[in-house]
């Protein structure tokens, strides 16, 4: 059985990983889904100076003080910044990458060149984090999920660090300078962001497996078993 880091994305916690992360313990695997610090029921410790590099340190931490080794480490949207640090900064504990749905930039690349946001409502910002209005998570972001799935994911998010929305230039270049056998990027066939080619230069840029599922930008959410069954390879 294997042991799985799932990281999140912008506007969630851990929480958007409840089914997939059932499936995958159902199976007798062993999961962490933190949450990061200023989102969601960490919300309260929203501040100045978070980073791409302070998540992934803490979520380093994490490995090292639970003894976590040969981790499948996943991350999805904006988590996939996070995983990639993760991951250089604790390489001897990861035994697989997966990015599911994420942004993962090349040195000197930016989400803003990456991501499209089309007619999307103008966020709404605070001193530390921005966000998006609740009609466009209604109706652009969520609009894959339906009914009480739906409520239940707009009662739980929150706007994102700014310091997690985006890497600075040479941010992940000792991930991308590395190797990383077996990794794996999961391409969400009706998902705006990220864009297929951002998606498919990941997975040539790391010589990972292709793998694509009919689903939105939140499979962890719709597709649990079939995700879970992806990540486990």
């Amino acid at each position: 059985m294997a042991t799985f880091l799932l990281i999140h994305g912008s506007f969630q916690g851990g929480w958007i990983w409840q089914p997939t992360a059932k499936a995958l313990r159902a199976n007798g695997h062993t999961v962490y889904a933190p949450t990061m610090e200023g989102c969601a029921e960490r919300v309260h410790a929203l501040r100045a100076g978070l980073t791409i590099t302070s998540a992934a340190k803490e979520m380093a931490e994490l490995l090292r003080y639970e003894d976590l080794n040969d981790v499948v480490l996943v991350g999805t949207s904006s988590g996939g910044m996070i995983a990639a640090k993760t991951a250089s900064l604790a390489k001897a504990r990861i035994g697989r990458v997966v990015f599911v749905d994420a942004l993962v930039p090349q040195p000197g690349e930016s989400t803003k060149d990456i991501v499209q946001r089309g007619d999307a409502d103008p966020y709404e910002m605070t001193e530390f984090a921005r966000g998006p209005t609740r009609n466009d998570l209604a109706n652009r972001l969520f609009a894959e999920l339906d009914g009480a799935q739906k409520e239940w994911a707009l009662e739980r998010a929150t706007p994102h660090p700014n310091g997690l929305s985006d890497v600075t230039a040479d941010e992940l270049k000792e991930f991308w300078a590395d190797s990383w056998p077996n990794s794996a990027v999961v391409y969400c066939v009706h998902s705006e962001n990220p864009p297929e080619p951002h998606q498919r230069r990941t997975a040539a840029g790391l010589d990972a497996q292709w793998i694509e599922m009919d689903a939105g930008h939140y499979p962890m959410l719709t597709h649990g078993e079939e995700l879970a069954g992806h990540l486990a390879g």
